[in-house]
């Protein structure tokens, strides 16, 4: 990836988290990978000076406690966090989760494929993204 910022991935699911974590080794992504399991417990990792700010977030839209769409209506809001690209990485496939995510400034929403070959197709398609944009510091 073009930033050497940390990249957060919002995922309760362990397995998807380790299957992130394995695609980003896979196509030799070496930014650190910060997880939190539930958009409270992202909100309070970004509030928390004493983390660096990521370069882009990965989110799930079904968690406990605080889903992705209500972390977006919070972070959106928030001049600190709004800046920070947000793709939904999620197995929703929900119009509504869809539509809701990019009203409130999401960046790209993406399916989560089973076969995990086509999963790192998606993790390098937001790497590519990621890479190309111009982002602002």
């Amino acid at each position: 990836m073009k930033s050497h910022k940390p990249i957060l991935l919002v995922e309760d699911d362990q397995v998807d988290a380790m299957t992130v974590k394995r695609a980003l080794k896979d196509i030799n992504i070496t930014n650190r990978l910060d997880i939190t399991s539930n958009g409270e417990e992202a909100l309070n990792f970004l509030k928390n000076s004493d983390n660096e700010q990521p370069g882009i977030i990965l989110l799930d839209i079904n968690m406990p406690k605080m889903n992705g769409i209500e972390f977006l209506q919070i972070a959106k809001n928030d001049e600190d966090l709004k800046k920070i690209p947000v793709v939904v990485l999620t197995t929703s496939k929900e119009d509504r989760d869809r539509v809701d995510s990019f009203k409130l400034g999401v960046a790209g929403y993406m399916i989560k494929p089973i076969d995990y070959m086509k999963f790192v197709e998606v993790v390098k398609t937001i790497d590519l993204y990621w890479s190309l944009s111009e982002l602002p510091d």
